[in-house]
């Protein structure tokens, strides 16, 4: 069983230039995390390309082995880190995990 854990962000920023800023800087850091959270298998992260009013800001999808896989990076120190950043630029946030 793999679990695909996907994440939809909407940032706080009101001006474009800060928001595809902010956009680029969390794409890079969840790129990052591969080769660093083992339990990573494939990871996929992007900012929007269309319909901006209506869509998320940034995307990430994760797939991870199993269950264990998935509490495995989520409190692994790197990701715990980025979580700060992330909360420190976002309004929203949609998750889902689900098998594939």
């Amino acid at each position: 069983m793999t679990i695909r854990h996907v994440v939809l962000w909407k940032l706080a920023a009101d001006d474009a230039q800060t928001r595809d800023a902010q956009a680029a800087e969390l794409v890079r850091r969840l790129h990052a995390l591969v080769g660093v959270v083992p339990s990573i298998r494939a990871l996929s992260a992007g900012v929007n390309a269309a319909y901006p009013d209506g869509n998320s800001d940034v995307a990430l999808v994760v797939d991870v082995d199993d269950l264990q896989g998935l509490e495995d990076y989520q409190v692994h120190p790197a990701h715990q880190e980025l979580v700060g950043f992330v909360r420190s630029i976002v309004s929203g946030r949609m998750a889902v995990d689900f098998e594939v």
